[in-house]
């Protein structure tokens, strides 16, 4: 063998080891909460991509071709289902082509199939604005839903990647003994908060309040997702003579105005909640986002009394 052969022989070689050993399996991830629990779950095992941003109503989102094309690469979509991306999902679903995404296949995960679903209607009726049929689809207000869901994807991670299947499972336990650390930590701070009441800008943490025991004793969209007009804040106003509250509550990607409307009226706290990952500062990972959650909520709190 003369030597430019052996050259030719070794630089192939060295190419061959520079190539990763697997391909990153490719996550499409319709919130941000999704994208960063899987990431939690597969770490450099996954490349994820997140198509809206806490800044975003998840409701109310355009299928932009580019969304398009990500969800045409991706091995699985992971959403929340319940309703929640009904106006633009099944159309990235749709166009994408992709085979290995659509539903009841096994790279079509949607998160609320995984927990028990509040504010489910007995007659859905969307006249009364956005009503879902499945429930209320804000599922991650709720840290208790976020384990539930993190068992479900790392069995559906080692599903559709079999071959890594060990490196979910170790991920997925070591995630859930600091969730269910976290959890209990969370618990224990927000104790004092039990029996609050509270106005929601919009029905966007009920399983918040089921976890906490917060009472919602009003809501300032006359209906789901309908912004609120003035008489009716004039009428919650009123209703609050009788049963007041401690501090009015809205997600990090809503209008503040209404709410601040309220709380210049009623003396009550206006609080921004940062409802998904990256919705605050201190909400950069989902332990951040229920650290950030409880440490507001326990601030107003406490210059409400």
């Amino acid at each position: 063998m003369n030597r430019k052969t052996l050259s030719a022989l070794v630089a192939a070689l060295l190419a061959l080891l520079a190539l990763p050993a697997h391909a990153a399996l490719r996550v499409f991830a319709c919130e941000p909460e999704w994208g960063a629990l899987a990431q939690e779950l597969g770490g450099d095992l996954l490349e994820v991509s997140v198509a809206t941003t806490a800044r975003q109503d998840p409701h109310r989102i355009q299928a932009r071709p580019s969304l398009i094309a990500r969800m045409r690469n991706a091995d699985l979509a992971v959403c929340t289902g319940a309703e929640l991306e009904l106006g633009w999902l099944p159309l990235l679903l749709q166009q994408s082509g992709n085979a290995k995404v659509q539903p009841g296949q096994p790279g079509n995960f949607a998160a609320a199939d995984f927990v028990r679903k509040l504010d489910v209607p007995d007659r859905p009726d969307r006249s009364q604005g956005d009503v879902h049929a499945a429930g209320n689809p804000h599922i991650q207000t709720d840290p208790r839903n976020i384990a539930q869901v993190a068992a479900a994807l790392a069995a559906r991670l080692q599903q559709v990647d079999p071959a890594n299947a060990g490196r979910y499972a170790q991920r997925a336990a070591g995630f859930a003994q600091r969730w269910q650390q976290a959890v209990a930590r969370w618990s224990a701070q927000a104790a004092p908060l039990k029996g609050t009441p509270v106005v929601s800008q919009h029905k966007a943490f009920v399983y918040l309040y089921d976890w906490l025991g917060l009472q919602e004793v009003a809501v300032l969209e006359p209906k789901p997702g309908v912004e609120p007009t003035v008489s009716h804040l004039q009428a919650v106003l009123t209703s609050l003579k009788a049963t007041p509250a401690r501090m009015v509550l809205y997600a990090a990607y809503q209008d503040p105005r209404p709410s601040e409307w309220l709380s210049g009226h009623a003396s009550v706290a206006a609080v921004k909640l940062p409802f998904t990952v990256g919705g605050t500062e201190g909400a950069k990972d989902l332990f951040g986002l229920f650290d950030d959650t409880v440490a507001r909520l326990l601030t107003a709190a406490g210059a409400s009394r």
